[in-house]
């Protein structure tokens, strides 16, 4: 008898194949059996009419230190998620010497815009080297799987101290000690190495994160231990607009050590077709056996404006920075105000406020980039939505326009502003890309951003947008959208052992009533530790989300089940039967 049997389900199994009827067994936490009718289990689940998926491997996440005191990671498993890797783009919090804790947590706070009173209080600090922090999430009950890779940042200043902050050259000896605890940190059970080169990632102010600058000799001397272990993905994160000058040395690591290398594939405004030349590059990596992957987003990187949010056009206006200090209640009052509204739309202060910071006024002067997201959010916008085209239609200025957008929903308006991925207006890039065999689903960024970004519910939208409801453009098959996020991106990290609804795989598994699966619009929580601010989005539609065959979720809702662990490396494939 099985321990569980799902019945009548429409199985989408992660293999890319076409979808089939048929019921799975799950005994002691593994797939027994995938197909037909099966007998009774001790327990059985009714999946008539849903489809059936594995659980969703979503492998760029910051939740680092959300992983040390929230079981759940919150809200990752809203969305079907059972397996995370985090530590991407060169920041977390291992390895760390004691008196630098609070610089790491500024780190964070800066590049992902975490709260740092949150990751202060959150925080149960236990470790000090990498492999003490794999112990330290091991010993904590979760609901999920957990895989971490080693930050560059942290890396770097545990060995070189101030040195490493001020991005002085690593020297040898340098390298031959970070090399060294990349080493420990891959033995451990670390998944890779990750690191940024982006000018984008600041902290306090502007301050870039150690690595950022890293030599030739220092990036190479740690990506080639990788190879020297055996396992591992190399992850970073550079200038977008300038990828192609990085492709060479990427192309060399992956080369070099067979192993998977990921960059970021991101479409700019500024360089709206180097995605192709980029896509021409891993078209020729992979006929030479090279294992260079992009990283791709399943929607633009989407900037929520709002009142309660860290961004909006007014951010920079002199009484905003008054406002901004009343409590919720008072501010709203104020915001109300017809001769508030009149000082805060007037351009020239706000032009003035954002003279010297060319990115600043790209983001709260671009009108034309500039969306209400609305109680049905809407990723695709047309152009004649924009706020510039709604000003020009109408008559009005566009910040009076983003006003009234913003005071929506009783001042809970968002306003969305696709920042990367929509230079087009539309997503045949991203249509493109996703069907790339080396290309990656990625840059969710769940647990980060907490303030202006909720990306965290790619892994559904995959499944609402393209398999289903797309209007500016053709879906993609629903078939592919399972597989690009449960086997395609579990192999990449090595992680064999789930991803298809197959004998001997894990029972990571999602039931979902496709008709009815849908995103509400993202609201802003205070529900982080010291009472901390995150945007949060949920779905409805997960029927149930089984993590090693024990139901973590069950139409929305947490069944207090902690099946989850910590990965420790790769993970074996079933051995077929």
């Amino acid at each position: 008898m099985f321990d569980t049997t799902i019945r009548g389900g429409t199985l989408v199994d992660g293999s890319g194949q076409p979808r089939f009827t048929g019921d799975i067994g799950i005994t002691d936490g593994r797939i027994a059996a995938v197909g037909g009718t099966l007998t009774a289990g001790k327990r059985d689940i009714n999946a008539a009419g849903a489809i059936v998926t594995p659980g969703w491997v979503d492998v760029h996440t910051h939740y680092d230190g959300q992983a040390t005191w929230d079981p759940y990671l919150s809200p990752s498993t809203d969305h079907g998620v059972t397996s995370v890797v985090m530590g991407n783009c060169g920041v977390g919090f291992a390895p760390v010497h004691a008196q630098r804790r609070d610089w790491l947590i500024s780190v964070m706070e800066g590049v992902e815009d975490i709260p740092g009173t949150a990751l202060a209080e959150g925080i149960q600090w236990q470790w000090e080297s990498f492999p003490e922090y794999l112990d330290a999430l091991e010993r904590m009950p979760r609901a999920l799987d957990v895989g971490a890779q080693i930050p560059h940042s942290a890396l770097r200043t545990f060995v070189m101290g101030e040195r490493g902050i001020t991005h002085d050259e690593a020297e040898p000896a340098d390298i031959i000690a970070m090399a060294a605890l990349v080493r420990e940190a891959l033995r451990a059970g670390a998944l890779g190495f990750s690191t940024s080169r982006t000018i984008i990632h600041k902290y306090q102010g502007r301050k870039y994160p150690p690595g950022t600058f890293a030599s030739p000799d220092e990036i190479l001397g740690l990506a080639r231990v990788l190879g020297e272990v055996g396992h591992g993905v190399f992850q970073m994160t550079s200038n977008h607009s300038q990828m192609e000058t990085e492709m060479p040395w990427l192309t060399q690591v992956a080369r070099e050590n067979q192993l998977p290398v990921a960059f970021a594939l991101v479409q700019t405004d500024q360089t709206p077709d180097t995605w192709k030349r980029l896509l021409a590059v891993l078209d020729q990596t992979q006929a030479a056996g090279i294992p260079l992957y992009g990283a791709v987003a399943g929607r633009p990187a989407g900037i929520l404006m709002a009142w309660l949010g860290s961004m909006h056009p007014f951010m920079a206006h002199p009484l905003w920075q008054q406002l901004v200090l009343l409590p919720w209640p008072e501010r709203l009052v104020q915001l109300r105000d017809p001769k508030v509204r009149a000082q805060l739309t007037d351009l020239a202060v706000l032009q003035g406020a954002a003279r010297y910071d060319a990115r600043l006024s790209y983001l709260t002067q671009g009108f034309h980039k500039m969306y209400a997201l609305g109680v049905e959010p809407d990723y695709e916008p047309a152009p004649e939505c924009s706020v510039a085209a709604i000003a020009q239609r109408d008559g009005r200025k566009p910040l009076e326009v983003v006003y009234d957008m913003l005071m929506a929903n009783q001042g809970l308006g968002i306003v969305y502003f696709p920042s990367f991925n929509y230079a087009y207006n539309e997503l045949s890039q991203l249509h493109a890309e996703l069907q790339h065999p080396r290309t990656m689903m990625s840059l969710a960024d769940g647990g980060a951003h907490c303030g202006y970004i909720c990306d965290v519910s790619m892994p559904t939208y995959m499944l609402t947008h393209w398999a289903r409801d797309r209007k500016r453009g053709p879906t993609l098959p629903l078939e592919l959208m399972v597989r690009r996020q449960t086997r395609d991106t579990a192999r990449i990290y090595g992680l064999r052992d789930r991803g298809l609804l197959r004998p001997g795989y894990l029972a990571d598994i999602n039931i979902i009533d496709f008709d009815r699966l849908h995103l509400p619009p993202p609201y802003v929580a205070f529900d982080l530790p010291a009472g901390g601010r995150r945007f949060v989005q949920t779905a409805s539609g997960y029927l149930a989300t089984l993590k090693a065959g024990q139901p973590i979720m069950e139409g929305g809702e947490r069944t207090g089940a902690l099946p989850g662990k910590l990965v420790r490396g790769p993970q074996a494939a079933p051995t077929p039967t």
